[in-house]
């Protein structure tokens, strides 16, 4: 059964890389974040009028380091220690020095059982200042959204269904089994704000960033060309949450998705169902993957044109935009 849950949206991801000078061009340069902080051993990008979106923290460790998850304030906060608690996850509240690095004013720190690391706060900084992109885009898609979704790398998806469905109340959005186990979950109106791969691997698979318009998608399509090995999947359309994007290599390892057009559902409406049609209605080709599983990706895409399987027609809103063009 679903619980309750408290959390809003994705707040902010973490990345542990050493490799800050490669982070810090592909950010601003190919996704088009801006600079907010150079200080000592880490990085700090901006995606809107939040002062970080996104922390590279310069460990050695490549991979994912944290995942920071918004909940409405302190009251819905203390709720959810108290209940991971009740349910014998060891919950950590953050000191008062780690609240000012992330930039909230409170947090709690907490494992999930494949031993990916959570944050849950409230009070998230806003700038004073608009944002600058790092390079001209017309912005991209967070507000109430949040910064975009993560995907995780999973050795056995059905054992972590019941912590971040039954426990901390994400909502299945839908589901695929073949070629391998995919589970989306909404916190709110964007399609996903988290998945999991049941790729046999532990990790990060992918985060997302959207953009307000499908020429910032195309723009970094052609820049990402332009760099060898960077493209990771063709442009193409997924089946689900329709989202027109492409992905590319990040200097961690893991994948960054960037697209456009992305899906927003009735979380009071919405029915969690199981999906055939494979993850994309077109493009997408896995440039990374040896031809045998390119192949059987590419047939479910062929399957699904031939049978006249199609995306609606739908506009994306996107309330940044305007500040950003009239900011110049």
């Amino acid at each position: 059964m679903e619980q309750h849950s408290e959390f809003t949206a994705l707040g902010y991801l973490g990345i542990g890389s050493a490799r800050l000078d490669d982070w810090s061009s592909y950010a601003t340069r190919l996704l088009g974040m801006q600079m907010a902080d150079r200080g000592g051993t880490m990085r700090a990008f901006r995606m809107d009028d939040r002062k970080q979106r996104l922390v590279v923290t310069g460990e050695a460790s490549e991979g994912l380091a944290f995942l920071g998850w918004e909940v409405t304030d302190a009251a819905a906060l203390e709720r959810l220690a108290a209940r991971l608690d009740a349910s014998g996850v060891a919950v950590r509240r953050a000191p008062h020095a780690l609240a000012d690095e992330r930039l909230v004013a409170d947090l709690i720190l907490f494992d999930d059982p494949a031993g990916n690391r959570l944050e849950a706060f409230h009070g998230a900084a806003v700038a004073d200042e608009p944002l600058r992109p790092g390079r001209p885009i017309s912005g991209f898609r967070t507000g109430p959204l949040g910064m975009g979704h993560a995907v995780l790398h999973t050795e056995n998806t059905e054992a972590l269904l019941p912590f971040y469905r039954d426990l901390l109340g994400f909502r299945v959005s839908d589901y695929g089994l073949t070629p391998y186990p995919l589970y989306f979950f909404h916190i709110n109106g964007r399609h996903h704000s988290f998945a999991m791969v049941g790729s046999g691997r532990r990790g990060m698979h992918h985060f997302m960033v959207e953009y307000c318009q499908l020429d910032d998608v195309g723009q970094g399509y052609d820049l990402a060309q332009l760099e060898e090995n960077r493209l990771a999947y063709t442009l193409g359309r997924h089946t689900n949450d329709y989202m027109t994007s492409f992905y590319t290599h990040t200097p961690s390892g893991f994948f960054v998705e960037t697209g456009w057009g992305g899906r927003i559902v009735d979380p009071a409406t919405w029915q969690s169902h199981e999906t055939f049609d494979g993850p994309s209605l077109w493009g997408h080709e896995r440039l990374y993957l040896e031809e045998a599983p390119r192949a059987r990706l590419r047939e479910m895409r062929l399957s699904a044109a031939a049978r006249g399987i199609r995306a609606p027609v739908v506009l994306p809103d996107c309330p940044w935009a305007q500040e950003i063009l009239a900011a110049g």
